[in-house]
Protein backbone atom coordinates (compact mmCIF):
# COMPACT_ATOMS: atom_id res chain seq x y z
CA UNK A 1 0.00 0.00 0.00
CA UNK A 2 1.22 3.73 -0.84
CA UNK A 3 0.36 6.69 1.84
CA UNK A 4 0.71 10.24 1.54
CA UNK A 5 0.94 11.52 4.92
CA UNK A 6 0.45 15.02 5.29
CA UNK A 7 2.00 16.92 8.04
CA UNK A 8 4.71 14.20 8.46
CA UNK A 9 7.63 15.77 10.07
CA UNK A 10 5.31 17.32 13.07
CA UNK A 11 4.47 15.66 16.59
CA UNK A 12 1.82 13.14 16.01
CA UNK A 13 2.72 13.09 12.15
CA UNK A 14 5.94 11.46 12.68
CA UNK A 15 4.74 9.21 15.53
CA UNK A 16 2.04 7.71 12.92
CA UNK A 17 5.12 7.34 10.03
CA UNK A 18 7.53 5.15 12.93
CA UNK A 19 4.48 3.42 13.84
CA UNK A 20 3.30 2.32 10.25
CA UNK A 21 6.79 1.55 8.82
CA UNK A 22 7.55 -0.50 11.91
CA UNK A 23 4.06 -2.47 11.76
CA UNK A 24 3.67 -2.45 7.96
CA UNK A 25 7.53 -2.78 6.51
CA UNK A 26 6.58 -3.63 2.98
CA UNK A 27 3.95 -0.54 2.91
CA UNK A 28 5.26 2.71 0.96
CA UNK A 29 5.17 6.32 2.96
CA UNK A 30 5.31 9.41 1.27
CA UNK A 31 5.51 12.84 4.13
CA UNK A 32 4.63 15.75 2.53
CA UNK A 33 5.95 18.64 5.21
CA UNK A 34 6.05 22.38 4.80
CA UNK A 35 8.48 22.30 7.82
CA UNK A 36 6.77 24.96 9.88
CA UNK A 37 8.28 26.00 13.40
CA UNK A 38 6.89 22.68 14.51
CA UNK A 39 7.96 20.59 11.86
CA UNK A 40 11.20 18.58 12.65
CA UNK A 41 13.09 16.02 10.28
CA UNK A 42 14.60 14.94 13.38
CA UNK A 43 11.76 12.71 14.56
CA UNK A 44 12.25 10.62 11.10
CA UNK A 45 16.09 10.65 11.47
CA UNK A 46 15.44 6.39 12.14
CA UNK A 47 14.17 5.97 8.53
CA UNK A 48 15.34 8.81 6.30
CA UNK A 49 17.61 5.79 4.45
CA UNK A 50 14.47 3.46 4.40
CA UNK A 51 13.87 2.70 1.08
CA UNK A 52 10.30 2.92 1.53
CA UNK A 53 9.76 6.49 3.07
CA UNK A 54 10.07 9.43 1.04
CA UNK A 55 10.06 13.06 2.17
CA UNK A 56 9.17 15.77 0.10
CA UNK A 57 9.19 20.12 1.48
CA UNK A 58 6.31 21.16 0.26
CA UNK A 59 2.88 23.13 1.22
CA UNK A 60 -0.82 21.48 1.15
CA UNK A 61 -1.96 24.19 -0.75
CA UNK A 62 -0.26 23.84 -3.83
CA UNK A 63 -2.60 21.89 -5.97
CA UNK A 64 0.23 21.27 -8.67
CA UNK A 65 1.93 18.82 -6.36
CA UNK A 66 -0.24 17.82 -3.99
CA UNK A 67 -2.11 16.09 -7.74
CA UNK A 68 1.41 14.86 -8.62
CA UNK A 69 1.53 13.29 -5.21
CA UNK A 70 -1.42 12.29 -4.73
CA UNK A 71 -1.64 10.04 -8.73
CA UNK A 72 0.75 7.64 -7.13
CA UNK A 73 -1.03 7.56 -3.29
CA UNK A 74 -3.47 5.01 -2.76
CA UNK A 75 -4.46 6.30 1.13
CA UNK A 76 -4.02 9.34 2.49
CA UNK A 77 -4.00 10.45 6.36
CA UNK A 78 -3.94 13.95 6.91
CA UNK A 79 -2.49 15.43 9.66
CA UNK A 80 -1.08 18.58 8.12
CA UNK A 81 -2.37 21.72 10.60
CA UNK A 82 -1.53 24.75 12.37
CA UNK A 83 -2.68 23.25 15.75
CA UNK A 84 -2.31 25.49 18.86
CA UNK A 85 -4.85 27.40 19.86
CA UNK A 86 -2.59 30.40 21.53
CA UNK A 87 -0.83 30.74 18.23
CA UNK A 88 -4.25 31.09 16.70
CA UNK A 89 -5.19 33.98 19.00
CA UNK A 90 -2.10 35.68 18.28
CA UNK A 91 -2.40 35.59 14.54
CA UNK A 92 -5.84 33.14 12.96
CA UNK A 93 -4.85 33.94 9.03
CA UNK A 94 -2.21 30.66 8.85
CA UNK A 95 -4.96 28.71 10.11
CA UNK A 96 -7.54 29.43 7.93
CA UNK A 97 -5.12 29.23 4.97
CA UNK A 98 -3.49 25.68 6.03
CA UNK A 99 -6.45 23.74 7.67
CA UNK A 100 -9.01 24.76 5.08
CA UNK A 101 -7.96 25.62 1.94
CA UNK A 102 -5.27 23.17 2.22
CA UNK A 103 -8.05 20.41 3.15
CA UNK A 104 -9.93 21.49 -0.07
CA UNK A 105 -6.76 20.91 -2.22
CA UNK A 106 -6.17 17.98 -1.27
CA UNK A 107 -9.48 16.80 -1.22
CA UNK A 108 -9.53 17.86 -4.72
CA UNK A 109 -6.69 15.88 -5.58
CA UNK A 110 -8.03 12.60 -3.61
CA UNK A 111 -10.94 13.23 -5.53
CA UNK A 112 -9.35 13.34 -9.06
CA UNK A 113 -6.99 10.51 -8.24
CA UNK A 114 -9.59 8.16 -7.04
CA UNK A 115 -7.53 7.23 -3.44
CA UNK A 116 -9.37 4.45 -1.76
CA UNK A 117 -9.26 6.00 1.26
CA UNK A 118 -8.63 9.63 2.71
CA UNK A 119 -8.50 9.93 6.51
CA UNK A 120 -8.98 13.12 8.25
CA UNK A 121 -7.38 14.01 11.81
CA UNK A 122 -9.33 16.26 13.54
CA UNK A 123 -10.12 17.52 17.11
CA UNK A 124 -12.25 17.28 20.10
CA UNK A 125 -12.26 21.18 19.66
CA UNK A 126 -14.84 21.35 17.33
CA UNK A 127 -17.38 20.44 19.64
CA UNK A 128 -16.80 23.40 22.10
CA UNK A 129 -16.74 23.17 25.66
CA UNK A 130 -18.23 21.63 28.39
CA UNK A 131 -18.88 22.98 32.23
CA UNK A 132 -16.87 21.87 34.55
CA UNK A 133 -18.13 19.08 37.53
CA UNK A 134 -20.77 17.81 34.94
CA UNK A 135 -20.55 14.45 33.45
CA UNK A 136 -21.41 15.17 29.89
CA UNK A 137 -19.01 14.11 27.37
CA UNK A 138 -18.63 14.80 23.88
CA UNK A 139 -20.01 12.12 21.13
CA UNK A 140 -20.13 12.09 17.47
CA UNK A 141 -23.48 13.63 17.83
CA UNK A 142 -21.98 16.45 19.32
CA UNK A 143 -23.49 19.83 17.40
CA UNK A 144 -20.24 21.87 16.35
CA UNK A 145 -19.50 25.18 18.38
CA UNK A 146 -16.06 25.96 17.95
CA UNK A 147 -14.73 29.04 20.05
CA UNK A 148 -10.87 29.42 18.83
CA UNK A 149 -9.62 30.91 15.26
CA UNK A 150 -8.04 27.39 15.81
CA UNK A 151 -10.94 25.04 16.33
CA UNK A 152 -13.16 26.87 13.61
CA UNK A 153 -10.61 26.09 10.99
CA UNK A 154 -10.59 22.59 12.04
CA UNK A 155 -14.65 22.04 12.50
CA UNK A 156 -14.18 24.24 8.67
CA UNK A 157 -12.08 21.23 7.24
CA UNK A 158 -14.23 18.73 8.58
CA UNK A 159 -17.46 20.00 6.96
CA UNK A 160 -15.29 19.52 4.00
CA UNK A 161 -14.24 16.60 4.39
CA UNK A 162 -17.86 15.23 5.11
CA UNK A 163 -19.49 17.12 2.42
CA UNK A 164 -16.97 15.42 -0.08
CA UNK A 165 -18.12 12.20 0.56
CA UNK A 166 -21.84 13.20 1.05
CA UNK A 167 -21.82 15.06 -2.64
CA UNK A 168 -18.97 13.49 -4.63
CA UNK A 169 -19.00 9.78 -2.56
CA UNK A 170 -15.03 10.03 -2.06
CA UNK A 171 -13.94 7.29 0.48
CA UNK A 172 -13.27 9.22 3.72
CA UNK A 173 -13.01 8.54 7.83
CA UNK A 174 -12.61 11.25 10.29
CA UNK A 175 -10.88 11.31 13.76
CA UNK A 176 -11.92 13.19 16.83
CA UNK A 177 -9.19 12.84 19.21
CA UNK A 178 -8.65 14.18 22.45
CA UNK A 179 -4.80 16.22 23.56
CA UNK A 180 -2.37 14.49 22.95
CA UNK A 181 1.05 14.29 24.55
CA UNK A 182 4.13 11.75 24.45
CA UNK A 183 7.81 11.81 22.41
CA UNK A 184 8.81 14.61 20.03
CA UNK A 185 5.90 16.91 21.02
CA UNK A 186 6.79 20.56 20.28
CA UNK A 187 7.48 21.85 24.00
CA UNK A 188 4.97 24.73 23.21
CA UNK A 189 2.18 22.56 24.48
CA UNK A 190 1.40 21.84 28.12
CA UNK A 191 2.95 18.72 29.54
CA UNK A 192 6.09 18.69 27.03
CA UNK A 193 6.26 22.59 28.29
CA UNK A 194 5.75 21.93 31.84
CA UNK A 195 8.43 18.79 31.47
CA UNK A 196 11.47 20.58 29.70
CA UNK A 197 11.09 23.70 32.24
CA UNK A 198 11.40 21.61 35.37
CA UNK A 199 14.35 20.16 33.02
CA UNK A 200 15.53 23.98 33.11
CA UNK A 201 14.77 25.12 36.49
CA UNK A 202 12.23 27.67 35.32
CA UNK A 203 8.92 28.44 36.37
CA UNK A 204 5.97 26.34 35.37
CA UNK A 205 3.47 28.27 33.68
CA UNK A 206 -0.59 27.80 34.45
CA UNK A 207 -3.67 29.56 32.78
CA UNK A 208 -5.95 31.52 35.34
CA UNK A 209 -6.93 29.37 37.78
CA UNK A 210 -5.80 25.96 36.95
CA UNK A 211 -8.79 23.88 36.32
CA UNK A 212 -8.80 23.27 32.69
CA UNK A 213 -9.97 19.74 32.43
CA UNK A 214 -8.58 18.26 29.22
CA UNK A 215 -8.94 14.39 27.93
CA UNK A 216 -4.73 13.39 27.34
CA UNK A 217 -4.20 10.89 24.36
CA UNK A 218 -0.57 9.35 24.41
CA UNK A 219 0.08 9.18 20.72
CA UNK A 220 0.94 6.06 20.28
CA UNK A 221 -2.62 5.33 21.20
CA UNK A 222 -3.66 7.76 18.65
CA UNK A 223 -1.82 6.05 16.09
CA UNK A 224 -3.16 2.67 16.76
CA UNK A 225 -6.38 4.10 16.40
CA UNK A 226 -6.49 5.77 13.26
CA UNK A 227 -4.75 2.00 12.18
CA UNK A 228 -7.90 0.66 13.15
CA UNK A 229 -10.15 3.36 11.89
CA UNK A 230 -8.04 1.94 8.33
CA UNK A 231 -8.87 -1.45 8.94
CA UNK A 232 -12.40 -1.17 10.31
CA UNK A 233 -14.05 1.62 10.10
CA UNK A 234 -16.90 2.65 7.99
CA UNK A 235 -16.50 5.23 4.82
CA UNK A 236 -18.00 8.44 5.69
CA UNK A 237 -17.87 7.73 9.75
CA UNK A 238 -16.80 9.81 12.44
CA UNK A 239 -14.79 8.02 15.42
CA UNK A 240 -13.52 9.62 18.78
CA UNK A 241 -10.46 8.73 20.24
CA UNK A 242 -9.57 9.72 23.86
CA UNK A 243 -7.53 8.43 26.41
CA UNK A 244 -9.23 9.21 30.10
CA UNK A 245 -12.16 7.98 31.38
CA UNK A 246 -11.98 10.76 34.58
CA UNK A 247 -11.37 13.85 34.47
CA UNK A 248 -8.41 15.33 35.40
CA UNK A 249 -7.50 19.38 35.91
CA UNK A 250 -4.37 20.82 34.51
CA UNK A 251 -3.03 21.73 37.42
CA UNK A 252 -3.22 18.35 38.96
CA UNK A 253 -1.24 16.97 35.64
CA UNK A 254 1.28 19.67 36.60
CA UNK A 255 1.32 18.54 40.09
CA UNK A 256 1.74 14.85 38.86
CA UNK A 257 4.70 15.77 36.76
CA UNK A 258 6.69 17.83 39.58
CA UNK A 259 6.16 14.75 42.22
CA UNK A 260 7.44 12.32 39.54
CA UNK A 261 10.33 14.40 39.11
CA UNK A 262 11.02 14.98 42.68
CA UNK A 263 10.03 19.09 42.52
CA UNK A 264 7.93 20.79 44.61
CA UNK A 265 4.83 23.26 44.16
CA UNK A 266 6.89 26.46 44.28
CA UNK A 267 7.64 26.16 40.44
CA UNK A 268 3.87 26.62 39.61
CA UNK A 269 3.32 30.33 38.36
CA UNK A 270 0.16 31.31 37.66
CA UNK A 271 -0.31 34.06 34.50
CA UNK A 272 -3.01 35.51 33.30
CA UNK A 273 -5.38 33.03 31.28
CA UNK A 274 -5.61 33.66 27.52
CA UNK A 275 -9.16 34.64 25.58
CA UNK A 276 -11.97 32.36 25.21
CA UNK A 277 -10.56 29.13 27.38
CA UNK A 278 -12.40 26.57 27.04
CA UNK A 279 -13.01 25.06 30.71
CA UNK A 280 -13.50 21.18 30.18
CA UNK A 281 -13.48 18.51 27.06
CA UNK A 282 -14.22 15.12 27.59
CA UNK A 283 -15.00 12.20 25.13
CA UNK A 284 -17.12 9.38 24.89
CA UNK A 285 -14.61 7.21 23.35
CA UNK A 286 -16.95 3.88 23.66
CA UNK A 287 -18.11 3.45 19.95
CA UNK A 288 -14.47 2.97 19.15
CA UNK A 289 -13.81 0.83 21.55
CA UNK A 290 -17.49 -1.34 20.64
CA UNK A 291 -16.76 -1.14 17.14
CA UNK A 292 -13.13 -1.00 16.37
CA UNK A 293 -11.96 -2.15 19.76
CA UNK A 294 -9.30 0.24 20.38
CA UNK A 295 -8.61 1.47 23.77
CA UNK A 296 -5.70 2.94 25.99
CA UNK A 297 -3.01 0.48 26.29
CA UNK A 298 -1.54 1.44 29.63
CA UNK A 299 -3.16 4.13 32.24
CA UNK A 300 -1.97 8.42 32.25
CA UNK A 301 0.34 7.88 35.18
CA UNK A 302 2.30 5.25 33.23
CA UNK A 303 2.18 7.04 30.15
CA UNK A 304 3.40 10.13 31.96
CA UNK A 305 6.24 8.23 33.30
CA UNK A 306 6.93 7.51 29.51
CA UNK A 307 6.75 11.19 28.46
CA UNK A 308 8.81 12.42 31.05
CA UNK A 309 11.60 9.15 30.82
CA UNK A 310 11.73 10.45 26.68
CA UNK A 311 12.31 14.53 27.50
CA UNK A 312 15.53 13.24 29.91
CA UNK A 313 16.78 11.34 27.77
CA UNK A 314 16.63 13.36 24.71
CA UNK A 315 17.74 16.99 25.90
CA UNK A 316 19.39 17.42 22.84
CA UNK A 317 15.92 17.21 20.79
CA UNK A 318 14.13 20.00 22.94
CA UNK A 319 17.05 22.13 23.43
CA UNK A 320 17.53 22.95 20.17
CA UNK A 321 13.98 24.05 19.80
CA UNK A 322 14.03 26.06 23.18
CA UNK A 323 15.62 28.81 21.29
CA UNK A 324 15.64 32.11 19.55
CA UNK A 325 12.21 32.34 17.88
CA UNK A 326 10.78 30.21 20.24
CA UNK A 327 11.69 32.40 23.41
CA UNK A 328 10.48 35.28 21.42
CA UNK A 329 7.19 33.73 21.71
CA UNK A 330 7.58 32.24 24.83
CA UNK A 331 8.27 35.82 26.53
CA UNK A 332 5.19 37.29 24.57
CA UNK A 333 2.83 34.51 25.49
CA UNK A 334 3.31 34.07 29.35
CA UNK A 335 4.89 37.43 30.07
CA UNK A 336 2.25 39.91 28.27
Amino acid sequence: MRLLVTGGAGFIGSNFILYWLKKYPEDKVVNLDKLTYAGNLENLKSIEKNPNYEFVHGDICNPQLVNSLTSKTDVIIHFAAESHVDRSIMDPAPFIKTNIEGTYVLLEAALKNKVSRFHHVSTDEVFGALPLNSKELFDAKTPYAPRSPYSASKASSDHLVRAYHTTYNLPITISNCSNNFGPLQFPEKLIPLTITNILEGKKVPVYGDGLYVRDWLYVEDHCRAIDLILKKGKLGRTYLIGGLTEDIPNIEVIKKILKKMNQDESLIEYVKDRPGHDRRYAIDWSESERELGYHPTYSFDEYLEKTIDWYIENKSWWQSIKTGKYLEYYDKQYNR
